[in-house]
């Protein structure tokens, strides 16, 4: 087990990291913890992921570690499904000290997901919009499947397509915006079964890319950054019927259907060590 150092009360595994580093803005955990509660877009994420893990780990009291947990959002509610034994790793310790705040008794560590301290640990492990910030994807991946139980699966979801590239993906540090096909080559050849990968935000798809091509980018970087807080601060009325709009995803995806286009991808990965067919 590699040696930590404590900060802020938290267990870090890469202190150097901790406070300062260039993959996601630290700004943002603020905006994130006011808006994810009510947002429509973090709500029906939210309901994907729970049940692709119901349908791909249905164990419960599962042992699952979430990588690069932000304020906790998604965490809190794998938790609460079937009373998980989470823990939540952040490479900032800002958005920790946020978690900490939904998880008061829940295991918050600091971690840099390309060393993982861990080896046959966990039952499953996500990573809900975090591979698009981390040169190292690849690497990343290897660390994940070294750090699951044979069998285990790996939870992610990422931005699709290149060509939807905006100042949006450059103010949130994005290294990368994904292709089904990249990613699904990535996860096989780190040792993985794709057991499920399809598209997110389907039904919204033609309204988001008409939102795309018609925002234009600032050379003020701090206009930037307050359109993406605007991007939060839809009308109630718009933010309810977006969330209506995307129980269409919600309930194809708990269907088992993989949807073919959307903003994002969501994928479902078993680590080929020890599985069964």
């Amino acid at each position: 087990m590699a040696e930590t150092k404590t900060i802020e009360g938290f267990e870090c595994y890469a202190p150097e990291l901790a406070i300062s580093n260039e993959d996601f803005p630290t700004e943002g955990f603020e905006v994130l913890f006011k808006n994810e509660e009510q947002n429509f877009w973090f709500i029906s994420r939210n309901q994907v992921i729970l049940s692709l893990f119901r349908r791909f780990t249905p164990i419960s009291e599962a042992q699952f570690l979430e990588i690069g947990c932000g304020t906790g959002y998604v965490l809190k509610a794998i938790a609460e499904d079937q009373s998980h034994k989470v823990t939540g790793a952040e490479i900032h310790v800002q958005g920790l000290m946020f978690a900490r705040k939904r998880l008061p008794h829940v295991k918050l560590i600091q971690l840099d997901a390309t060393r993982m301290p861990f080896s046959s640990t966990f039952d499953a492990i996500g990573a809900f919009d975090v591979l698009e910030h981390i040169t190292e994807d690849e690497l990343v991946m290897a660390e994940v499947r070294k750090a699951l139980k044979p069998g285990g699966h790996f939870y992610i979801t990422v931005p699709q397509y290149p060509w939807m590239w905006s100042y949006l993906d450059d103010v949130a540090f994005h290294k990368r915006r994904y292709t089904r096909t990249e990613l699904k080559r990535k996860l096989e050849k780190a040792g993985y079964e794709v057991k499920y990968i399809g598209s997110f935000v389907f039904a919204l798809f033609p309204a988001m890319v008409l939102s795309r091509l018609f925002k234009k980018e600032s050379k003020d970087a701090q206009k930037n950054q307050e359109k993406i807080v605007e991007e939060f601060n839809i009308p109630r009325w718009m933010n309810q019927l977006f969330r209506f709009i995307l129980k269409i995803d919600v309930t194809l995806i708990k269907w088992g259907i993989q949807l073919p286009f959307g903003g994002s991808l969501v994928a479902v990965a078993q680590n080929k060590a020890g599985q069964t067919k």
